[in-house]
């Protein structure tokens, strides 16, 4: 008899959600409607992405209400709505009912999410907040570091869903790919993703990936979505953005189907 916590023989496919965010940053630097976040998403869709994610800020740095609007209304891919735990973002979320929300930790004026949220030191504070997505039919997942605490509490909260902030560990590989710190994030991510599945999770990861260090996160068994943007925002200046994400999909594709024969060998 299988354990509890064994792993697939062949892990399951991979999905990408695309994160269109800085389509409309380069949009509200002049002002305007162009480049349009939603014909973006469009485009993401067709290039193989499973789903579009988009974080309204308190600010609105860069989506809008009006982008939430459209793309629930306008592109057949479900929508992932990373926000900040507030009565204000909450509001939106039940009003729009995307398919998931996704709660981040939010700083006015930090330039991109720098962290993972502090669940179990706000379970008091989240607990509504989760409760009420969940009562509403929203797939909720929390933003948080691969961490025992977290994950715990993210099951104390019923949130069902968690996504790993892989930016230390993209970060570290970008100073020393071969160095201790990276080895160091990229075990941490490895041990969380499998204790994520051992606690009754879905595991998601994201933030900072790259066509470089997309494969080693990839490749883990227990982790079912990846969420990127800026990168692929950024290398669509040299390419275009369907040759980015077809190529993050298939880098994406290939170190699962890798990590899948290896275990079934």
């Amino acid at each position: 008899m299988t354990s509890k916590t064994a792993l697939p023989l062949r892990p399951a496919a991979l999905r990408l959600g695309v994160n269109i965010d800085h389509v409309a940053t380069i949009r509200n630097a002049r002002g305007g409607l162009h480049p349009d976040p939603v014909r973006a998403a469009r485009q993401a869709a067709e290039a193989g992405a499973d789903g579009i994610t988009a974080h309204l800020r308190e600010d609105r740095r860069h989506i809008s209400d009006r982008d939430i609007e459209r793309l629930v209304a306008e592109v057949d891919r479900p929508l992932n709505l990373e926000m900040a735990a507030t009565d204000e973002m909450l509001a939106i979320a039940l009003r729009h009912k995307p398919h998931a929300a996704c709660l981040v930790p939010e700083r006015r004026a930090e330039r991109t999410t720098e962290g993972g949220l502090d669940a179990a030191g706000q379970q008091d504070a989240l607990m509504p907040v989760v409760a009420a997505l969940r009562d509403a039919g929203i797939r909720v997942s929390l933003f948080i570091e691969a961490d025992r605490r977290q994950l715990a509490a993210a099951v104390a909260l019923g949130a069902p869903v968690v996504e790993l902030h892989t930016g230390a560990w993209c970060e570290a590989m970008l100073e020393d790919p071969a160095g201790a710190a990276a080895a160091r994030h990229l075990e941490r991510l490895v041990t969380g993703a499998a204790l994520a599945a051992d606690l009754g999770l879905e595991c998601h990861a994201g933030h900072g990936l790259t066509f470089d260090t997309v494969g080693a996160i990839a490749a883990l068994p227990t982790i079912a979505e990846l969420n990127i943007g800026h990168f692929l925002v950024g290398e669509a200046i040299f390419g275009g953005l369907d040759s980015a994400i077809r190529r993050m999909r298939a880098l994406m594709d290939r170190a699962r189907a890798t990590a899948g024969g290896q275990r079934s060998a």
